[in-house]
């Protein structure tokens, strides 16, 4: 059976010469390459969600593939794909950075320039170790068993927009239809999640920064369980404490949370720093969270642009959220599409302040009644982005509005 490599390569001198030598090996299977980091989840992701037969067995990344750097972007690969092999290609072959690939989850190292003896070796090696990996798991689906659970960040245009009560929301509506999820504040100076939940807590999101290998107990340890089921990793207490957590320690966080849930929602808040960044970056579902009105639809705007040059996220790779709706409003959903030039969730939140003013002063946000409009709007918003999964209805009896409706009120 003919191995299937797939490149990582980002410099166009290095992809013709590993696609050179890859076409040569015998018995190999080399696919199109890809160029960059996102691109190469997506592949994988879109492979995985066919089949993992579909898998390649090796993965080749090249030392200077972006944006994410080679070894976080190995570390990403290994956890949430555990049956493909992936070989370093570098030029520093030094004993220190092979133990480092080899701790991150590469199967090879393979120096350069390359040689074809050093490569179709380590390619045999890691091709069998991946076949006999798929072998002793057994059918595609065991293999992926708690790894590659959906990740949605919540960012706002602005302050003040909802940014924290659509992640909270989101997080209860995936949790109530029976998915494990876990509720993750990564704005790290002001997040309010603890506020709004009325949570007392002694770990964060900090006490998971400086950790390289982060295993289920030490995520366990620094998670907080809530009342509603919600895993939740908060914000620290002080906010300057925040800047411990790294774009890089973010990309180790949430690939650990994505390993370990079905679902993980990110509240990132309005101010974009590494963390978030990272978070937006590996996200499958990134919302942007405006108001119908002139400076938050601006907000959002400039936020798109800032996400695109930085090359966080394109702009229709981006869903912004129309929170605070009404007819009454000029500006509605198609022209923040037009002006954003982002898609725009059908499914919109009404504005209602006075039914969540009581148990947003309570810091019971999560009690807020399952008839509230604003509610049903968001639990209608997790299904539309398929957070939930269906039982017995669309809802489990007794935790959550009795459907998940779409209110657009235009």
């Amino acid at each position: 059976m003919p191995t299937r490599i797939l490149p990582a390569v980002g410099d166009a001198d290095a992809v013709r010469s590993v696609t050179t030598l890859l076409s040569q090996l015998p018995d190999a299977e080399p696919v199109a390459p890809v160029v960059d980091s996102t691109q190469l989840i997506d592949t994988l992701a879109r492979l995985a969600a066919e089949s993992v037969d579909e898998l390649p067995e090796v993965v080749i990344v090249h030392e200077r593939i972006g944006p994410v750097p080679a070894l976080e972007l190995i570390r990403e690969v290994a956890l949430r794909f555990p049956a493909v092999g992936v070989i370093l290609v570098t030029s520093d072959a030094s004993p220190g950075l092979f133990q480092a690939a080899m701790d991150y989850g590469a199967r090879g190292l393979v120096a350069l320039p390359l040689s074809y003896e050093e490569l179709a070796s380590r390619v045999q090696a890691v091709a069998q170790w991946s076949v006999g990996v798929r072998r002793h798991l057994g059918a595609g689906g065991d293999v992926f068993t708690g790894v590659g659970g959906t990740v949605v960040t919540v960012s706002g245009a602005k302050g003040g927009v909802g940014t924290t009560l659509t992640a909270i929301q989101l997080a209860l509506a995936a949790q109530a239809s029976g998915r494990s999820t876990a509720l993750v504040d990564m704005d790290l100076q002001t997040g309010d999640i603890a506020s709004y939940l009325d949570v007392q807590f002694r770990r964060s999101v900090v006490d998971l920064a400086a950790i390289t290998d982060i295993s289920p107990r030490v995520l366990a340890d620094a998670v907080f369980r809530h009342d509603t089921g919600l895993a939740l990793l908060l914000a620290p207490a002080e906010g300057e404490r925040g800047e411990d957590v790294t774009d890089r320690a973010a990309r180790q966080i949430v690939s650990a949370l994505r390993s370990r849930y079905e679902v993980v929602v990110i509240d990132c808040g309005a101010q974009l720093g590494g963390a978030g960044a990272a978070a937006v970056e590996m996200a499958d579902r990134a919302l942007l969270i405006t108001t119908p009105d002139v400076v938050a639809v601006r907000g959002a705007k400039r936020a798109v642009r800032m996400w695109d040059r930085l090359q966080i996220r394109k702009a229709e790779e981006t869903t912004v959220v129309v929170n605070r709706h009404s007819r009454a409003t000029e500006i509605q959903p198609p022209l923040i599409q037009k002006i954003t030039g982002t898609p725009v969730a059908a499914t919109v939140v009404p504005a209602n302040f006075k039914e969540l003013q009581s148990v947003v002063d309570a810091g019971r946000i999560h009690e807020l009644e399952n008839k509230s409009s604003v509610k049903q709007a968001l639990w209608g918003l997790a299904g539309e982005l398929g957070l939930v999964k269906a039982a017995d209805g669309g809802h489990k009896a007794g935790r959550g509005p009795v459907s998940f409706r779409r209110r657009r009120e235009s």
